[in-house]
C-alpha cells in the first residue's frame, strides 16, 4: 500500500548530504535499518505530475533492494567484515538522502519542483549511480543468498549501471510555459483562461484547497532561498502571486460560499490564535513581527511606529508625551518571545519574521501585476450584483486578501471595493457585515487608503452603524479598531472626535462589550483624546463616567485616557467627577506598574487645575505618598518625574497657613514608616 505524501510532516528546510550521521549500529541492527528503510522507500508513493518517471524507477530499485537485505537478516547472524560494514553505513545514508528526497518533494510547492526539476533529477540520478557503486563492492559473496536473491543483485546492479541522466521533458517544456506566462503578467496582460487551466491541470492544482496549499508551500520555500539566490526568491514571490490569481479565476467564483467552520484559518487570525497582549502593536493591532522600544519606553511594531514618525507627529501613541528623540531600539527579548508562541501554536516563523517584504526582497513586479488582477477580479465579480453565496464567499476573500501586505492593500483599493463593501457594512448576514468592516480596516492600515476611506460617501457612517448596532461583537470591535486606524492621521482625528454618534459608540462599547471589543474602543478614545479639538466631544459624550465605571477591568487604558484628557483641557472635568479622583489615586497606589505612571500623569495635572480642594482630597487617601515614593524609586524616568512633581504639589499645599497641621506631608523616606 503506497503511503499518500500528507503522512509526512512539511519540511521548513531541506538537509544537505552532509546533515546525515554515519551510523553506530551493531552489524544485524545496521541489515535491520537498512532494511526497515528499503521497505519505507519501497511503499512510498511515486511524485505525481511532475518527476513521475524517474521517482518511481527509484523506487521499484529500493524493492528490489530491500528483498535482498531481508535474505541477508533472516541467515544465522555474523559479524560484518570491515568491508561489508563501510558498504552498510555508506548505504543506510544513501537511503536516508533518498527517501527524505521523495518526502521533501512530495510535501513541498509544485511550482518548486518544477522550477528547481533538473536539480531534483540529478538528485535522483546521483543517488542510482552511489547505489551502482555501492553494490559493485558490497562482499554479497560472504553470505549464503538463495540463487534467486543472487540473480536479483545482478539484476538491480545492471539497472543502476544502466540508468542515465534524465531531463523530464515534459516539466521542461511546463516551466517555459509558466515563465512565458509570468512574463506577459509582468507586461500587464492577462492570461489566458484556457493556458491557466492548462498549466493548473498539469500540475495538479485541480481546485481551490490545491491551490491554496501550494500557495503556503511555496511561501515556505522563500525563506530559504533569500540569503542564496535573490533571483529565484522574485520568481517564487511571482509564481505565488500566479497561483492566487488562478484559484480565484479558476475555482474561487464558482465555489460555493464556504462556512465559517470550514474556512481555512488565516495564519495570524487573533481570534483563531489569541496572543498575548504585549505582542500586539498599539498602533496596528496586529502580531508585532519587528517589535522596538521608543524614548518612552513603549514598544511598538517597527513599520507602525516608523510610519507614524515619518508622518511628522513626535509624540508616544501611547503616553501621548513628546518624544525625547526618534531612535527605535529593537526589543530582541520580545521578539524572541514572538517567535516561541509561535512555534508553539504551529504558526508559521517565516511569516513572523517578515512583513510586507520576503526577507529583505522587493515584491516583483510580476507578482505586484498579479495581485492587481487579483483584486480586480474579486472586486468586479462584486460589482456585478453576484447571488448571496458569491457575495459571501468574495467579501470574505477580500478580508484575507487585505490582510496579506501593504501591496495587496493598495491594489484593492485602487480597484474600486471601497465604495462597494460600503453596502455591506448593513448586511442581514452577520458573516458578511462582519468581513465586510474587517475589509476597511485592513485596507486602513496603508495611509493612501485612510484618505480614500474617509472621502467615500457612506463609508464612515457606515462604520459608525456596525459600531453601534453591529450583528457581533466581532463587527462592533472591529468598527471600533477601524476608527483608531482613521483617528491616526490628526485631520481625521478631529472629524471623527466631533461626531457625537462616534463618541457615543466608542463609549458604549466600551461599557458593555467583552474584553476584546472593550480594548478595541479604549484604543479608539485614547487616539482621540490627544487631540484637544475632541476633548469637549469625549466630555460630552460620557468618556469620564464609563472610564469610572470600568477602570478596575482596564486601568491602564482608562488612567491613559484620563490622563490625555486632564493633559489637554479635562482636568476641571476629571476632578468634578464622581469618584474619578479616588480611582486613579487607588490606580496609583494598588494598580499594575505600567498604569500607575499614567495614573500620576493624571494627578499632577488635575492638581495644577483642580484647585486645592483635590490637593487636599488627594493628601488624605491613605498610603499615597508612599506610592509616589515607590514610583520615585522604581518607576521610569517619565513616571518620576511626575511623581516627584506630584510630591512637591503636595509639599506646597502643607506649607500654606490654613493648611499646616492638617494632614503631614512626609519629606524623606524615613517619614513613610508612618503610613
Amino acid at each position: 500500500m503506497a503511503i499518500p505524501p500528507q503522512a509526512f510532516l512539511p519540511r521548513k528546510r531541506r538537509p544537505s548530504s552532509s546533515s546525515f550521521i554515519s551510523p553506530d549500529f551493531s552489524d544485524r541492527k545496521l541489515i535491520q535499518s537498512i532494511l526497515f528503510l528499503s521497505r519505507e522507500i519501497s511503499l512510498l508513493k511515486p511524485l505525481q505530475f511532475l518527476l513521475k518517471h524517474i521517482s518511481s524507477s527509484i523506487i521499484r530499485k529500493f524493492k528490489l533492494l530491500a528483498i535482498v537485505f531481508e535474505e541477508i537478516l533472516s541467515l544465522p547472524p555474523s559479524f560484518l567484515s570491515q568491508s561489508a560494514l563501510l558498504c552498510s553505513k555508506e548505504l543506510y545514508l544513501v537511503l536516508q538522502r533518498t527517501k527524505t528526497l521523495i518526502e521533501d518533494c512530495s510535501n513541498g510547492s509544485k511550482m518548486w519542483l518544477l522550477i528547481q526539476h533538473k536539480s531534483v533529477s540529478h538528485g535522483f540520478h546521483q543517488i542510482t549511480v552511489e547505489v551502482a557503486a555501492l553494490l559493485d563492492v558490497f562482499p554479497f559473496k560472504e553470505f549464503d543468498l538463495s540463487d534467486d536473491v543472487k540473480e536479483l543483485v545482478v539484476l538491480l546492479k545492471k539497472q543502476c549501471c544502466a540508468a542515465k541522466a534524465f531531463v523530464d521533458p515534459i516539466a521542461e517544456n511546463l516551466m517555459r510555459e509558466v515563465l512565458k506566462m509570468l512574463d506577459h503578467i509582468e507586461r500587464e496582460l492577462v492570461p489566458e483562461q484556457s493556458k491557466l487551466e492548462s498549466i493548473f491541470e498539469r500540475l495538479g492544482l485541480f481546485d481551490s484547497k490545491s491551490c491554496r496549499d501550494e500557495i503556503e508551500r511555496l511561501k515556505d520555500e522563500i525563506p530559504s532561498l533569500a540569503s542564496g539566490n535573490e533571483k529565484s526568491t522574485v520568481q517564487m514571490l511571482s509564481m505565488v502571486g500566479l497561483v492566487q490569481y488562478g484559484k480565484y479565476v479558476l475555482y474561487g467564483a464558482s465555489a460555493s460560499s464556504p462556512k465559517r467552520s470550514t474556512r481555512s484559518p488565516n495564519p495570524f487570525s487573533v481570534t483563531d490564535f489569541p496572543p498575548p497582549a504585549d505582542f500586539l502593536c498599539s498602533i496596528s493591532l496586529e502580531l508585532m513581527t519587528d517589535p522596538v522600544v521608543v524614548a518612552t519606553g513603549q514598544t511598538y511594531d517597527r513599520s507602525s511606529i516608523s510610519l507614524w514618525i515619518n508622518s511628522g507627529r513626535d509624540t508616544c501613541p501611547k503616553t501621548c508625551q513628546v518624544l525625547a528623540h526618534k531612535n527605535l531600539i529593537p526589543n530582541c527579548a520580545l521578539k524572541n518571545l514572538i517567535v516561541l508562541w509561535c512555534r508553539e501554536n504551529k504558526l508559521p516563523l517565516e511569516t513572523v519574521e517578515t512583513n510586507d517584504k520576503s526577507n529583505g526582497v522587493t515584491v516583483s513586479k510580476a507578482a505586484l501585476e498579479a495581485m492587481r488582477m487579483t483584486a480586480s477580479f474579486l472586486v468586479n465579480k462584486l460589482r456585478v450584483l453576484p447571488s448571496t453565496e458569491t457575495v459571501e464567499w468574495i467579501v470574505h476573500e477580500l478580508r484575507i486578501l487585505a490582510k496579506t501586505d501593504s501591496e495587496s492593500r493598495v491594489c484593492i483599493a485602487e480597484s474600486g471595493a471601497i465604495p462597494l463593501l460600503v453596502g455591506y457594512l448593513g448586511s442581514n448576514n452577520p458573516e458578511v457585515q462582519v468581513d465586510a468592516v474587517t475589509s476597511l480596516l485592513n485596507l486602513s492600515i496603508v495611509e493612501a487608503n485612510k484618505t480614500r476611506i474617509m472621502e467615500t460617501d457612506g463609508v464612515v457612517d457606515g462604520v459608525v452603524r456596525v459600531l453601534r448596532s453591529g450583528a457581533t461583537w466581532e463587527a462592533k470591535g472591529n468598527a471600533a479598531t477601524t476608527i483608531f486606524s482613521l483617528s491616526t492621521v490628526p485631520v481625521y482625528r478631529k472629524k471623527l472626535g466631533r461626531k457625537k454618534r462616534v463618541v457615543k459608540g466608542l463609549v458604549e462599547l466600551a461599557r458593555v462589550g467583552p474584553a476584546i471589543s472593550r480594548q478595541d474602543a479604549l484604543a479608539a478614545l485614547l487616539n482621540l483624546a490627544g487631540e484637544r479639538d475632541c476633548i469637549g466631544r469625549l466630555l460630552e459624550g460620557g468618556v469620564l463616567e464609563m472610564a469610572v465605571e470600568i477602570i478596575d477591568e482596564s486601568p491602564e487604558e482608562v488612567v491613559t485616557i484620563m490622563a490625555a484628557m486632564a493633559k489637554r483641557g479635562g482636568a476641571t472635568a476629571v476632578a468634578a467627577t464622581d469618584g474619578a479622583i479616588e480611582k486613579i489615586a487607588t490606580v496609583l497606589r494598588d494598580g499594575p506598574e505600567r498604569a500607575k505612571e499614567s495614573a500620576a500623569a493624571a494627578l499632577v495635572a488635575v492638581c495644577r487645575r483642580g484647585g486645592e480642594e483635590v490637593v487636599a482630597q488627594l493628601v488624605a487617601t491613605p498610603r499615597i505618598q508612599k506610592a509616589i515614593w515607590e514610583l520615585m524609586g522604581t518607576g521610569t524616568v517619565r513616571a518620576r518625574r511626575k511623581a516627584a512633581n506630584l510630591l512637591r504639589t503636595f509639599q506646597r499645599w502643607a506649607a500654606e497657613p490654613d493648611n499646616v497641621g492638617i494632614v503631614h506631608v512626609s519629606t524623606s523616606i524615613a517619614d513613610l514608616l508612618i503610613y
